[in-house]
């Protein structure tokens, strides 16, 4: 259903407008303004293209269509030509560690080892080595550590070659090399990488170093037959010091029983002779006194315990027992008789 509604008016409504034309002045500025705002929008494009932050731990290589042209390593600001003309790479200078993996290696005395080497590097201040190692590697870390991983691994080889496996598993501390094993290794592949890369490396260590199981058994019997070879070398040691404590004793002995003897028997002629003085001098004062101990001294000499001896009572020293030191007088004064 449609409804129509129709409105008439008895009189017209007339509008009059009146416009002023704009101020010259007001136009001026509003296009300073926009000139202005177009200015710096483009002045902050241009700085957007130009600068480059180069931040800590970080070098900023300046390539001017492709080439290397500029290396910038202190912290800040820098400018280069907006690209497609001039383009930034940033390298990382911070440090970094790779590891070789557990490496089966023959040691000097023919015995094979495992050993696991890191690796601390990083690439240096400097612009040379920096160009370099962006040249060498296109700026990849992990290419660089990968060839890193590969001079490790020969540098082991060679290395081991020149040590035996005592000095480089060992109870005894002082037999252990292994400072002097790690000093080698940075030794051959330092200034090889350095050169070629333009990597500088900071540090080499053992981080890991085992034996397989068959040279682990024969490291420990080796390792017990020197031990009983060092006990039986001090044993023997032993055993030869007691001896010669022995033999030094014995001789000391025989050496104080000779001179003991010495001293006895020297004690013993002047106690005879001391004796023979008293024997004189009883003899002068008392020859019958004398005589009688004489021959006293002879029987205690001549008859022990179970002797028996069947002997002319005339004789000396019985006549003495039958006839008394009076009698033993006469009888040497007077001339035998005849039938006695």
């Amino acid at each position: 259903m449609t409804f129509l509604h129709t409105h008439h008016h008895g009189h017209d409504h007339a509008h009059d407008h009146v416009h002023e034309p704009p101020s010259p002045g007001l136009d001026a500025s509003r296009s300073t303004q926009r000139l202005l705002i177009a200015a710096l929008v483009l002045a902050t494009a241009i700085a957007a293209a130009c600068l480059v932050m180069v931040e800590a731990g970080q070098a900023v290589v300046i390539t001017r269509f492709g080439d290397p042209v500029r290396v910038v390593t202190r912290p800040g600001l820098t400018w280069r030509i907006p690209s497609p003309i001039e383009d930034t790479v940033k390298v990382d200078l911070r440090l970094r560690t790779t590891s070789s993996g557990l490496q089966d290696v023959g040691t000097h005395d023919g015995l094979r080892v495992l050993v696991q080497a890191y690796v601390a590097w990083q690439v240096p201040d400097d612009p040379d080595h920096i160009t370099r190692f962006l040249r060498a590697v296109r700026n990849q870390p992990d290419a660089a550590a990968q060839q890193l991983r590969s001079f490790l691994g020969s540098a082991l080889q060679i290395t081991a070659a020149d040590f035996d496996l005592a000095n480089l598993v060992n109870t005894d501390p002082h037999q252990v090399a292994l400072d002097r094993f790690e000093l080698r290794l940075r030794e051959r592949i330092a200034a090889e990488v350095l050169e070629v890369y333009g990597i500088t490396v900071r540090q080499v260590g053992i981080e890991r170093l085992t034996l397989s199981s068959e040279i682990l058994t024969a490291t420990v019997a080796r390792m017990k037959a020197d031990r009983e070879t060092l006990s039986a070398e001090r044993m023997a040691e032993g055993q030869r010091v007691a001896a010669e404590v022995r033999s030094n004793a014995d001789r000391d002995a025989r050496v104080a029983v000779a001179q003991a003897k010495v001293d006895a028997a020297a004690i013993e002629a002047k106690s005879r002779l001391e004796a023979a003085e008293i024997y004189a001098k009883a003899f002068g004062e008392n020859p019958e006194l004398y005589t009688l101990l004489r021959s006293l001294d002879t029987l205690d000499t001549i008859i022990g315990n179970n002797v028996r001896l069947v002997l002319r009572t005339d004789a000396a020293p019985f006549r003495l027992l039958v006839e008394g030191p009076s009698g033993a007088e006469s009888r040497i004064a007077l001339p035998p008789r005849e039938g006695r």
